[in-house]
């Protein structure tokens, strides 16, 4: 006999993809406009705390958040005691992997979907991410969320940009942040993009992915692209595209880096100043995909 959680878990399955879809209709008929250049972009930083010694490789990790909820059906139906333990098991895990910079997706300020609390500072105070940027794609009665880049390294320029509409999906984007990494030969310049892309359709993830090079053609520090592309293709075209640095990724035709079921979705894009020392996919379930962890440094000139 099913049981009256069972049975509401059941009702809200079904619920669950109806309720997105008039989450989106909310959220994209005020929104006809274009894409916005730092529009809902939150930048923090403490200025007191200790910055990272001089290092030569750096431990970069991108993960989509998915509100919180873990592998839940709905944000909707995880209790903020929940996804306070499933932020928790994702700092643990920025904290073993000694990660330098990480980026989110589906990174959620106070939204009453998912707990009503600030995912991204929860998270950098567990971690010691003091430097954050995040941008919120999405601003409507039921939250607030988006893409987010933390660092231990300082910020000196952030940039959020929101996705022209793609009704009937939600808005989508990526920030970007210039920081200082220390190296034993000096400072380095790095750009880091944190990038969610459309789920739903490959001819909006391409326009997406013009609006993403219209911004970093002219930029001319290394460069690494993390986040969910919602798409192989788009990633590769991504590497391909004519930009102000010749792009790669790693291992791009492999098929055991899956980070969505049999799917690889997540990718760390580089530019060709910088190089891949390892790249692994976490086992460890922390949200509906999985994280991608990769070590890397200066490329020898």
């Amino acid at each position: 006999m099913m049981s009256i959680n069972s049975r509401w878990r059941s009702v809200a399955s079904l619920w669950s993809p109806l309720f997105m879809l008039l989450a989106a209709i909310a959220v994209a008929f005020p929104a006809w406009a274009a894409s916005g250049i730092n529009q809902d972009l939150h930048v923090q930083h403490y200025p007191d705390t200790m910055l990272p010694t001089a290092k030569d490789s750096i431990n970069l990790v991108s993960l989509n958040l998915a509100h919180g909820r873990k592998t839940n059906v709905s944000q909707i139906l995880t209790s903020k005691e929940q996804i306070e333990k499933n932020l928790t098991l994702v700092s643990q895990f920025l904290v073993d992997v000694d990660a330098d910079i990480v980026a989110l997706q589906e990174a959620d300020l106070p939204s009453w979907w998912s707990g009503d609390f600030d995912h991204i500072s929860y998270i950098a105070h567990r971690t010691g991410h003091y430097q954050s940027a995040h941008t919120s794609h999405v601003h409507s009665w039921f939250g607030q969320y988006g893409t987010a880049v933390l660092s231990k390294h300082e910020i000196y320029y952030a940039e959020g940009v929101t996705f022209s509409p793609s009704f009937p999906t939600t808005r989508k984007g990526f920030t970007l942040i210039e920081v200082k990494w220390e190296t034993t030969n000096g400072p380095v310049m790095l750009d880091v993009v944190s990038l969610h892309m459309d789920f739903l359709r490959e001819a909006v993830r391409k326009q997406q992915l013009q609006e993403l090079t219209d911004v970093l053609i002219d930029r001319g520090n290394p460069l690494a692209i993390m986040g969910d592309f919602n798409s192989a293709d788009i990633a590769k075209r991504l590497v391909s595209s004519s930009i102000e640095h010749h792009l790669h990724t790693y291992q791009a035709d492999t098929g055991n880096l899956n980070t969505y079921n049999s799917k690889r979705l997540d990718w760390i894009i580089l530019s060709d100043d910088l190089m891949f020392n390892q790249f692994t996919v976490s086992p460890l379930v922390m949200s509906d995909h999985k994280a991608i962890v990769a070590n890397i440094s200066l490329a020898p000139l």
